[in-house]
């Protein structure tokens, strides 16, 4: 690709299609030289915003570096990047591989650009960072995660003010309390935001009788004729009484296909599970003839290239327009599955929820096999983000009028939790961070231990806590406002004079009081 220059930056030369409105701000303020947090529904389009960044830092002879919170997710933007800005501009830094690392985009995970900052005095400009103008962190939400959420709290804090920050999110429900904060601890930064969706979703349920519409028609609750299915602990105690309660993957697919509702990704919250789903399945095949054909010459041409990267049990299912996508299967395969997915021949994908932090393989469907999960803290129901964010993933934009979005019937949750969860909102962005003894170490190398308490004092979860004192400050700022004033128009006296007088006041209330008597 020929390198863009500055005096073509004009969006509608770079994008010859109608940009969003949001899209638009965007562009707007990151050419006014403003950070912005882009906060909009999975699939709206946020990534052409970092795309722009990209563009007129190449034409600047600039830096970009794109964070993503995922290898995969950074893989994958890597193969779009090089596609679109050619392969000598574009780089990849993760935690095992280096690709061209000096290249003027360098694709990243978020940890890495975290530990690329951990070495210079917070504001200043290291080595890693010379000439570059952007950070994007993809997927900014993942704030949230409790256990990895701290290191997008700490990458906005040491980034130094000179570089811009786009921060892409889905929606949450305090982006504004995120954009204020970054304003206070980076820089001027504007809110970006849109709850709305280019293709509207649906959602249905699925339990052992068929596939309905989950919510009535205001799109408000629950339908009214989805009746309480949930029975209680001893009547599902009865022998074969969970049996009505497990539905499989090969019916809920069946009712799918009947219904012409392919491709979809299938959400299941473990890989054995992933994989059990593909032998489930059975023979069933989902592509036509000329599919099966297409797919047979893609699938013998890459395994006469990769003989050692095809994965025991999924080559015939993929024959089929079957396959799984999780953290257990080789880069490799992953990646064609992937490509496959894309070109449409791959009918259904079995995945595990990392699929649904932006990796781009667009569904008319999204099936939600379970509305909790088992976490390090026991069972849960999944939060409202978490159902939102791979429901996010149903519709193709430009292909499908609206996308579905399927949740499956399960001994332990019912309709009643899958209308609340599809219904509720956004959750709120909570800070994770959380000091601990690699990061104090690592900031004590080039700070002062004033400095790095300060440092974890600017933090987001500092500035949620004191969000409720603000009218006391504000208070406090006002009687010292007001002292100051008093102070000044006191400097004109002399202070010995307005003690001689202040005891002369004392002298003579005190003789009224007398006189009274």
């Amino acid at each position: 690709m020929t390198k863009v220059s500055e005096s073509v930056l004009a969006t509608e030369q770079l994008f010859p299609f109608q940009l969003d409105d949001f899209q638009q701000q965007a562009i707007a303020a990151l050419n006014a030289d403003k950070s912005v947090v882009v906060c909009a529904p999975t699939g709206s389009g946020k990534t052409l915003i970092g795309e722009y960044a990209i563009y007129r830092a190449l034409a600047r002879g600039k830096r970009v570096l794109y964070t993503t919170p995922l290898k995969a997710l950074s893989n994958q933007k890597l193969r779009d990047f090089r596609q679109q800005f050619g392969d000598e501009q574009v780089g990849l830094l993760t935690g095992d591989n280096s690709i061209n690392r000096d290249a003027p985009v360098l694709v990243m995970t978020t940890e890495i650009f975290r530990n690329m900052l951990y070495g210079t005095p917070i504001g200043e400009v290291g080595i890693s960072l010379q000439d570059v103008e952007t950070v994007v962190l993809d997927e900014c939400h993942y704030m949230n995660d409790r256990q990895r959420g701290t290191v997008w709290e700490e990458s906005i804090i040491y980034c130094p003010p000179n570089v811009q920050l786009v921060a892409l999110s889905a929606t949450i429900a305090n982006s504004d309390q995120l954009t204020d904060w970054i304003n206070r601890v980076h820089g001027p930064t504007e809110l970006i935001y849109s709850d709305f969706r280019p293709v509207p979703l649906e959602f249905h349920y699925c339990h052992s009788k068929g596939l309905f519409p989950l919510l009535n028609e205001q799109q408000t609750g629950l339908n009214p004729r989805l009746k309480q299915r949930r029975q209680s602990r001893a009547q599902k105690d009865q022998q074969g009484s969970r049996n009505r309660y497990h539905i499989s993957p090969a019916f809920v697919v069946g009712q799918l296909h009947h219904k012409n509702l392919l491709p979809a990704i299938y959400f299941i919250f473990s890989r054995r599970g992933c994989d059990q789903a593909v032998n489930e399945l059975g023979h069933l095949s989902l592509v036509e003839t000329a599919e099966a054909d297409l797919l047979k010459q893609k699938i013998d041409a890459f395994l006469a290239w990769n003989p050692d990267a095809a994965r025991a049990g999924q080559v015939e299912p993929l024959y089929r327009g079957i396959a799984a996508h999780h953290a257990g299967i080789l880069p490799t395969w992953k990646s064609f599955v992937e490509e496959l997915f894309q070109a449409g021949l791959i009918k259904v994908v079995f995945a595990t929820e990392t699929l649904a932090a932006g990796i781009n393989m667009p569904a008319r469907t999204t099936v939600i096999s379970s509305l909790s999960k088992r976490t390090d803290r026991g069972h849960r129901l999944l939060t409202a983000s978490e159902f939102l964010q791979m429901a996010g993933r149903a519709g193709r934009r430009g292909m499908d009028i609206r996308g579905y979005v399927v949740a499956v019937e399960t001994p332990f949750e019912g309709a009643k939790e899958a209308a609340y969860l599809a219904t509720v909102g956004p959750d709120p962005l909570v800070s994770q961070f959380t000091p601990s003894y690699g990061m104090v170490l690592n900031l004590l190398q080039t700070h002062t231990l004033e400095q790095a308490q300060e440092l974890i004092e600017r933090s987001f979860g500092q500035y949620l806590a004191t969000l409720h004192l603000i009218p006391q400050q504000q208070a406090i700022a006002d009687l010292a406002t007001s002292i100051e004033h008093h102070q000044a128009q006191l400097a004109a006296f002399d202070p010995v004079i307005l003690e001689d007088y202040e005891k002369l006041r004392g002298r003579l209330k005190e003789e009224r009081r007398l006189l009274k008597f």
